[in-house]
C-alpha cells in the first residue's frame, strides 16, 4: 500500500489531519521516532525525541514512560537507573496527573539498587496521604521492604531473627494492600508467612515461660524444704562423771 502525503504509521499524537507544514513535519518526526524505537535504533530515536520535546504541540510529560526508556539502554542497566531515577524524581514535581504510577517506578529502581531503607522512607513520606493510601500497589512494596528490614542476621549467617515492631508494620500494610485489592496473591502469601513466623515466636515465647515457671517451681520447692524440715539437734547428755558424751 502507497502512502499518501498526509498519510501517518502511527496517530497517537493527533486524530486530526495537520494543516500547517510544521504539523506534518512534526507527525513524520513522529513517525521516525516510533520507528526508531521498534527496531531498537535507541540513538536514533533519542535524537528524534529530543526535537520532538521541544515542540509546543508535544505535550512530552504525558510520555514520562517513553522518556524514562530513553534514558536507559545507554550504559549497563545498574548505571542507566540513577540517571532515570533523577528524571523520575523531577517527573514528581512536574507531572502531578502520574504521581502515584512514578512514585511505583521510583520504588522499583530503588530496590533494584538495593537502597531498601531508602525506598520505605520514600513510601512513608506518601502513603499517609491521599491518593496513594488508597493504592495497593504501594502498600504491597512497603510490606515487603518492612518484611526484609524486620530481618535482623547475626553475624553475616544465615541465621536471623525478626524485629517485632517493623513485622507489625509490614503486617499493617500487606492487610490494607489486601483490603483495597482482595485478590493481591502477594499480600496474602505474606501474611500467612507473618501469621506463621508470630505465631512460632508465641509458642517459643510460652515454652520459655512455662520452662522458666517450672525453674521457679523447683526453686521455690527446694527453699521452702530447707525450712520445713527441721534440723537435727545435737543431744547434749552427761555421764556418771559429769562429762558431756
Amino acid at each position: 500500500m502507497h502512502l499518501t502525503e498526509q498519510s501517518f504509521l502511527f496517530d497517537s499524537l493527533s486524530s486530526k489531519a495537520p494543516n500547517t507544514a510544521r504539523k506534518v513535519h512534526i507527525r513524520r518526526l513522529y513517525d521516525i521516532f516510533q520507528l526508531c524505537l521498534h527496531r531498537s535504533d535507541i540513538p536514533r530515536a533519542r535524537r528524534a525525541w529530543a526535537t520532538l520535546a521541544r515542540c509546543k504541540e508535544i505535550k512530552w510529560l504525558s510520555m514520562w514512560t517513553t522518556a524514562i526508556y530513553l534514558v536507559g539502554e545507554k550504559h549497563s542497566a545498574e548505571e542507566d537507573i540513577p540517571r532515570q531515577l533523577a528524571l523520575l524524581r523531577e517527573l514528581m514535581l512536574h507531572n502531578s496527573a502520574d504521581r502515584e504510577a512514578i512514585l511505583q517506578e521510583m520504588i522499583f529502581r530503588l530496590i533494584m539498587l538495593e537502597r531498601y531503607r531508602e525506598a520505605l522512607d520514600e513510601l512513608e513520606l506518601y502513603l499517609p496521604s491521599f491518593p496513594y493510601q488508597d493504592n495497593p500497589v504501594l502498600h504491597t512494596y512497603a510490606g515487603l521492604l518492612c518484611f526484609y528490614i524486620a530481618q535482623n542476621f547475626e553475624d553475616g549467617q544465615q541465621t536471623f531473627h525478626f524485629n517485632d515492631g517493623t513485622l507489625r508494620e509490614a503486617r499493617t500494610h500487606l492487610e490494607r494492600a489486601a483490603e483495597l485489592e482482595p485478590d493481591n496473591v502477594v499480600a496474602k502469601s505474606f501474611l500467612d508467612k507473618i501469621s506463621r513466623i508470630q505465631s512460632g515466636k508465641s509458642r517459643t515465647m510460652m515454652h520459655h515461660e512455662n520452662q522458666e515457671s517450672d525453674d521457679d517451681f523447683h526453686m521455690n520447692i527446694e527453699n521452702a524444704s530447707e525450712h520445713v524440715v527441721p534440723k537435727r539437734k545435737r543431744i547434749r547428755t552427761t555421764n556418771n562423771m559429769g562429762g558431756d558424751m
